[in-house]
């Protein structure tokens, strides 16, 4: 079948969002499916105000619309809430389009740690953008809980769990380094819903390594010159420095899933974290990591986990099984349309 994904998260983005759709086009176009993406790569766009890497396509209703007449898909799936997801929303509601959508992150609360905006506001947008898809994927078990206390249709909302690419995440060769140990180590986005303070801040043994790239980047530099920043790396070199590090340690309060949680676990590397959203559907009570509100404590007790448990944890996620679910809540356009191997995977989580 002819899948088209409408994106406004892509190249160059690393995020989460980009990868999770990169490795469900992957795996379903093994499965022998046509993926065809939508992107921002396709229209002329502005930086998004605080997020320049972020770029929002310029007017793109026409040039959208003409997309998916062109692509004449079997499913729509629109993944974001953006300009292109709107424009793309908009078509399919005018046309009578079945479609699905995904709810990646939490934006109500990104959007009130930086401009202050109320969350019951953020949210009725959602429900507007969502209420017109047959199916809202998400990440956790708690997400759904979550966007069901604040008005969606439960039985609309559905699970979409996340894999992680255990051959190149895995044991094996660290990034070479001259840091004392123990080694405690953040990966994500340098900014403010991120909450990459909380574990600058701690008073740890060792040294601290901060990897990716954001807003804060330079202000956290220099607030913090004893940490090591290295800045966006790719994936073989991510999997040399989890394999470096004692302990990964995730201080987001507001990540819907993770995925570095389960790039750190891959390798070896035990997680310390905030018993929050995320971290307890990845983690829950398994021997990988340690959640508790002291994140100190946690990194400490972290140190105590023999590196085989974290791994033996993460190979329980597919990236396999993963895209089945996603194969499986996609509604055919056109009734002839069948949905192959779309049987519904366990719960990796």
């Amino acid at each position: 079948m002819k899948i088209l994904i409408v994106t406004d998260a892509w190249d160059p983005q690393v995020n989460g969002v980009v990868r999770t759709l990169k490795s469900t086009r992957r795996e379903l176009e093994k499965m022998g499916h046509q993926v065809d993406v939508l992107s921002p790569l396709e229209f002329r766009t502005i930086p998004c105000p605080t997020y320049p890497e972020i770029r929002l396509s310029l007017f793109p209703k026409g040039r959208v619309a003409r997309r998916i007449r062109e692509a004449a898909p079997d499913a729509l799936h629109i993944a974001t809430e953006g300009p292109l997801g709107l424009a793309a929303r908009g078509y399919a509601r005018g046309n009578k389009m079945p479609f699905t959508t995904a709810y990646h992150t939490r934006f109500p609360e990104y959007v009130q740690a930086r401009f202050g905006i109320p969350l019951a506001m953020t949210y009725r947008f959602l429900r507007w953008f969502h209420g017109g898809s047959q199916a809202v994927l998400v990440p956790t078990q708690v997400v759904k809980k979550d966007l069901e206390a604040y008005g969606f249709a439960p039985q609309r909302v559905v699970l979409w769990s996340r894999g992680v690419e255990l051959d190149i995440f895995k044991p094996g060769p660290a990034m070479p380094n001259d840091a004392a140990p123990p080694v405690f180590l953040c990966v994500g986005r340098v900014a403010v819903e991120k909450n990459i303070e909380a574990f600058l801040d701690l008073d740890l043994p060792g040294t601290k390594w901060v990897a990716g790239e954001g807003p804060l980047l330079e202000t956290l530099r220099k607030k913090h010159p004893e940490v090591r920043f290295t800045g966006v790396l790719n994936q073989l070199e991510l999997a040399s420095l989890y394999n470096a590090a004692s302990v990964f340690v995730f201080p987001s309060r507001t990540d819907t899933f993770g995925l570095v949680l389960l790039e750190a676990m891959a390798c070896g590397c035990p997680v310390a974290a905030y018993p929050v959203t995320g971290p307890v559907d990845v983690i829950g009570d398994s021997p990988a990591g340690v959640l508790h509100e002291d994140l100190r404590f946690a990194a400490l007790e972290a140190l105590k986990i023999p590196r085989s448990l974290p791994r033996a944890h993460a190979e329980r996620f597919s990236w396999e099984a993963c895209s089945r679910q996603f194969l499986e809540y996609l509604q055919p356009i056109r009734g002839t349309v069948s949905l192959q191997g779309n049987e519904h995977p366990q719960s990796s989580s």
